[in-house]
């Protein structure tokens, strides 16, 4: 009965999203306040009607009701718990009641948190929220039904595949979605303000914390897909360049510089056009990066669905909102204020200097993705675009940038001192160049390219740093004087410097194992030792496993110090899953500090040898650490009173109670 109960949600909620998508605009442009109310109730049914779905799919996942096709082609009865919760999303249809849910989601916390919003505003956003999710459940009900039954029922389901099944699965996917659906309030902001005709620095700071959300959560997402995909796949690689990886990496790109803008807007009313533009363009590169998934076009271990009827739907959507919102923006830009004015040199031209750098490798990833896919359709021919076209034009971009980093903050707002903020740097920059001379230094002037790498990243942790001690005062006030300071910086500030310092760390890892990694592939014996950096890796031998879908072969080894004694022991496996009749191999990692040892097993040899390959990755893991870091940073960020739209001080509020 579960599932008949969620396909009634599904249809009522249908029916009342599109009350939601038509009456509040309506109301808006009638000015009728009776109207425009509708929107705040009638989005929070839809996101009850479209959870109370979600949760029927679950249900049918949980006791593994095989009369629903959904639940046969993607769950077993013998998979563990976590795996058919997480394999509700591990297919297409789930996967789409998901990002629908986020959707609604979002649209309800405008319809909560939105009270402060000017009526009409608030109504033509829940409206263009309404239109999104209108689509999506269309789309849901007549090509993607998550509900659909057959009969009779067969006694076991066809298992999710393999590599799906894993706890980054249960991460990984909602991140994304979080980031990606995130995105679509500030397109309804956009829109919305492009209905009224109006935009000033207020609807830059009712943008900018749903901006910060939406971006926090696809960093964590793409950082939680990077590793999933490194541990998993067993090919010791951390990014591919593959074309679903640029799909979320894309509007990434497109939200940083958003972002950014968006701050400029709110403090000096500038670049309201561009600012404007760019919420459309992020999320019209989040639905980009849903048609790559599903439309058939790519074939990823990322991809959901090959069904080219499936594409040409969310063809026509991408179509629809993509090329209406920039109808709308052409006929609306000229009718807006372009904003205040300011100097070259300033904080607001720094920002746009990182948004011309930003927008600038966004196209270049958007090229470097679609370029094959238009010359396959048009001509036929196949080309492949890899890491090397990647390497050699996104790398060159991100270097100006990322040298420019430390100086943003430091500079005023309309009018800048470039010259005294570079003496202010001087300490980092002087550090940075120490670090550099030290890689040189210990590596016999070999590692140029990896020596300025580590000094950029050095420079632009520094730099973050730098902003803090100079705001703060340390060095020039006592130290708890200092300390009173600094813990009484705005919260954005501390973000800010967290996400930067991130951004760097990020850099470290980056540089460091690409340039100081080893591969090793050898057939290997038991008792046989391997050289691996300054320690000896020991193969002890295979020992057969059972799992509870799943029956694997785990080769078991030691890692020695130098002196022969046992440090670590690291279990690599090979898997086969009966159901799907898929094997799989499972990495065997072991970290130290922020270096891992990394073996995935190949075939097995005569007299019980096997070829084993054998990574040493030094610093990889900061790589996700200062993914980490630049999630926290937006998250204390947030925390800014100032984000809060119109929330008044606590001493205010007290001085106001007082008198009363």
């Amino acid at each position: 009965m579960t599932p008949e109960i969620g396909q009634f949600a599904l249809a009522l909620a249908l029916a009342l999203v599109l009350v939601q998508s038509v009456l509040p605009i309506i109301g808006a442009w009638r000015h009728d306040p009776r109207m425009m109310a509708v929107a705040a109730p009638a989005a929070l049914a839809v996101f009850a009607l479209i959870a109370l779905a979600f949760a029927m799919l679950v249900h049918a996942y949980v006791v593994s009701d095989f009369s629903v096709l959904n639940v046969i082609e993607n769950s077993h009865s013998q998979k563990p718990l976590l795996y058919k919760i997480t394999g509700v999303w591990g297919n297409h249809e789930g996967s789409m009641l998901l990002w629908v849910l986020i959707l609604t989601f979002f649209s309800a916390l405008v319809a909560l948190f939105g009270n402060n919003l000017p009526p009409a505003l608030k109504a033509n956003v829940l409206s263009v929220q309404g239109w999104i999710a209108t689509a999506f459940l269309l789309f849901i009900t007549a090509t993607s039904n998550p509900f659909t039954r057959i009969a009779p029922a067969p006694m076991e389901g066809r298992d999710l595949n393999p590599i799906l099944q894993d706890i980054g699965l249960a991460v990984h996917p909602p991140l994304l979605y979080l980031g990606y659906v995130g995105f679509s309030v500030c397109f309804s902001f956009a829109v919305a303000a492009l209905i009224e005709g109006r935009i000033d620095a207020a609807w830059a700071r009712w943008v900018r914390p749903w901006t910060l959300v939406a971006w926090m959560f696809l960093t964590g997402g793409i950082a939680m897909g990077s590793y999933w995909a490194y541990y998993e796949l067993g090919w010791g690689g951390w990014w591919f360049w593959d074309p679903v990886e640029n799909a979320s990496f894309m509007p990434w790109l497109a939200g940083t510089a958003l972002l950014h803008s968006a701050l400029v807007m709110e403090k000096r009313s500038a670049l309201k056009i561009w600012t404007v533009l760019l919420a459309l363009i992020t999320f019209s590169l989040s639905l980009l990066g849903t048609f790559l998934v599903r439309s058939g076009v790519l074939t990823s271990v990322h991809t959901f669905a090959t069904d080219p009827g499936r594409g040409l739907f969310i063809l026509a959507i991408l179509t629809l909102f993509i090329g209406g919102s920039l109808a709308l923006f052409a006929f609306r830009a000229q009718s807006l204020a372009s904003g205040g004015l300011f100097q070259p040199i300033s904080r607001e031209g720094a920002l746009v200097f990182n948004n011309l750098f930003l927008t600038t490798a966004t196209a270049t990833v958007l090229i470097g993705t679609l370029y094959p896919l238009l010359l396959e359709a048009l001509t036929g021919d196949k080309i492949s675009v890899g890491a090397p076209f990647f390497n050699m034009t996104f790398g060159p971009l991100m270097i100006p940038l990322l040298a420019a980093v430390p100086f943003g903050p430091l500079l005023a707002w309309k009018r800048g001192d470039l010259l005294g903020v570079a003496q202010r740097l001087m300490t980092a920059f002087a550090l940075a160049l120490l670090a550099t001379g030290f890689v040189l230094y210990r590596t016999s002037g070999r590692e140029v390219l990896a020596a300025f790498g580590i000094g950029l990243a050095v420079w632009v942790m520094l730099g973050s740093l730098t902003d803090l001690a100079l705001k703060s005062g340390i060095g020039k006030v006592p130290a708890g004087t200092a300390f009173g300071r600094l813990i009484g910086l705005p919260r954005s500030v501390f973000g800010t410097a967290l996400a930067h310092f991130g951004l760097g760390v990020t850099l470290l890892g980056i540089v460091g194992v690409t340039t100081f990694g080893t591969e090793q592939v050898v057939a290997m014996k038991p008792g046989d030792t391997l050289p691996v950096a300054s320690y000896r890796l020991r193969y002890d031998g295979i020992t057969p496993a059972t799992g509870p879908n799943y029956t694997e072969e785990q080769g078991r080894f030691t890692l020695l110090d130098s002196a022969a004694k046992p440090v670590d022991s690291i279990i690599a496996a090979r898997r086969f899953y009966p159901a799907r009749r898929m094997p799989t191999t499972e990495a065997g990692i072991v970290t130290h500090g922020v270096d891992q040892f990394y073996i995935s097993l190949g075939d097995g040899l005569d007299h019980d040898g096997i070829v084993v390959r054998v990574w040493w990755k030094p610093f990889v893991t900061l790589i996700w650490l200062g993914a980490l870091a630049m999630m926290a940073g937006g998250f204390v960020s947030l925390l800014d009173r100032r984000l809060r739209v119109g929330a008044p001080a606590k001493r205010k509020i007290a001085r106001t109670e007082a008198a009363a």
